[in-house]
C-alpha cells in the first residue's frame, strides 16, 4: 500500500545528479507523523521541488548550449527544476486541501524530460488506501 509523503521527503530526478528534498508549505495545516503532509499541488519549482545538483538532459536549453560549446561533449549544467504540472496520479481516496494527497508512487514530470520520483516518503507508518 502506498505511503503518505511529507515535508522532507527525498526526491530524485532521472536527469539530476543528486537527490533533493520536498518542501511543503504549511498551507493545508495537516501533519503526518510530525512533518507537514503533501498533496499533488506541492510541485512548484524552487518552492516545493529544489534543484537536483547538475542536469544532464539535452532537452534543457542550458545543457544543450553547453554541450554545443564543448563540441558535442555532454556537459551538465546546474539544475533548475521546471515542474509545471502536478504530481500524478496522487491518492484520490484522501484529500488534503481539496486536492488528492501525495503518495510515494506518484511522479512529477519536468519540462526538460526528467521524471521526479519519491525515494523516501519521510513517513514510516501512514499508508494510503
Amino acid at each position: 500500500m502506498p505511503q503518505q509523503v511529507s515535508m522532507g521527503a527525498t526526491l530524485q530526478c532521472s536527469f539530476g545528479m543528486t537527490p533533493s528534498m520536498l518542501v511543503v508549505l504549511p498551507v493545508n495545516r495537516v501533519r503526518c507523523e510530525g512533518p507537514i503532509a503533501a498533496n499533488i499541488m506541492d510541485h512548484e519549482p524552487l518552492v516545493n521541488i529544489l534543484p537536483f545538483g547538475m542536469c544532464t538532459s539535452q532537452a534543457n536549453p542550458e545543457v544543450a548550449a553547453a554541450t554545443a560549446a564543448a563540441l558535442g561533449t555532454p556537459t551538465p549544467m546546474p539544475c533548475i527544476p521546471a515542474t509545471l504540472s502536478p504530481w500524478t496520479p496522487g491518492a484520490v481516496t484522501v484529500l488534503l486541501g481539496n486536492q488528492p494527497s501525495l503518495d510515494n508512487v506518484s511522479k512529477c514530470l519536468c519540462n526538460w524530460g526528467g521524471v521526479v520520483s519519491i525515494v523516501d516518503s519521510a513517513t514510516l507508518k501512514t499508508q494510503i488506501p
